[in-house]
């Protein structure tokens, strides 16, 4: 999932009900030469509440450290507006119901329904957006909360200790990948969307499941699932993005400094993850034992 999504649920998700506290221990890995440390730390974008997690390990690892990395410095909300109404509406032309297979249309107007967006709030915006709109509208009714998200709490962390705060990419970028995509693709990401929503829950919970026990195998293999059916898009979002940080951490090695880089789970996991890019720079992420 990509930073974007936080903020685009800052703009729609309430907060969710307060929780028993569950003991998490997700993954850290660590990069370092002579006079330079880079510890890496996969997170979940939206999670429930009732997660500990900013503690032992990683809380030292952060506390350590002089910078924060995440994936997208969050603009305030007035910003991300604008950038959405200037990049994903599309004025003229068939409405997003009349693009979709007629196939589709029935169960896309269910899912519209089922998180409460009217369906005519989309029928002009692009087809990623009502993708990306109709899974952030669910979380709330299976228990999830931007607030929770690991990036708010470590963000909200790194400003309160004046750290310096760095975004491996801006909000144009993010939504820049999917905008770009033609229009074909972005049918098929919707439709993936529509057709994956009734067991949205069940994905989500196996993935922060994966998350909490620190088993970034398993993470990556329901990653996968999901990502089966639009392939094209799993390389734009996570194989590129990943060689791409691969690289940023290879260069930061230059300067001395203690850096905590923090980003979705899914892109330290798998054959294609940011650790198997580094190998090909010849550098090895050794995981943090806790």
């Amino acid at each position: 999932m990509l930073k974007l999504l936080t903020a685009l649920a800052w703009l729609a998700v309430p907060a969710a009900q307060a929780q028993a506290v569950k003991d998490a221990d997700p993954a850290l890995w660590v990069v370092k030469d002579s006079d330079t440390t880079i510890y890496l730390f996969g997170t979940v974008h939206v999670l429930k509440p009732g997660l500990s997690w900013f503690d032992e390990a990683v809380k030292t690892a952060f506390d350590k450290s002089d910078t924060l990395v995440i994936e997208m410095v969050e603009p305030d909300a007035a910003t991300m507006q604008g950038l959405i109404m200037k990049t994903a509406v599309n004025p003229s032309g068939p409405t997003l119901t009349e693009r979709l297979p007629a196939d589709k249309r029935e169960a896309y107007a269910k899912v519209v329904a089922d998180v409460g967006v009217p369906a005519i709030a989309l029928d002009r915006f692009d087809p990623w957006f009502a993708a990306v709109t109709l899974t952030v509208a669910g979380l709330p009714r299976l228990g999830y909360d931007p607030a929770h998200g690991a990036e708010r709490t470590l963000t909200d962390a790194a400003r309160a200790a004046n750290k310096q705060l760095v975004g491996l990419e801006t909000p144009e970028q993010q939504l820049g990948y999917f905008d770009t995509l033609p229009e074909p693709l972005q049918i098929k990401f919707l439709v993936s969307t529509i057709d994956d929503y009734p067991e949205m829950g069940a994905e989500l919970d196996k993935m922060v499941a994966s998350w909490s026990a620190g088993d970034p195998d398993r993470l990556a293999e329901t990653m996968n699932e999901g990502m089966r059916e639009t392939p094209e898009i799993a390389k734009i979002l996570l194989a590129d993005r990943n060689a791409r940080w691969a690289e940023w951490i290879d260069k930061r090695l230059a300067t001395p400094g203690t850096v905590f880089m923090a980003v979705g789970a899914g892109h330290l996991a798998g054959p294609d993850g940011v650790q198997a890019q580094l190998g090909k720079h010849g550098l090895r992420a050794t995981r943090v034992k806790y």
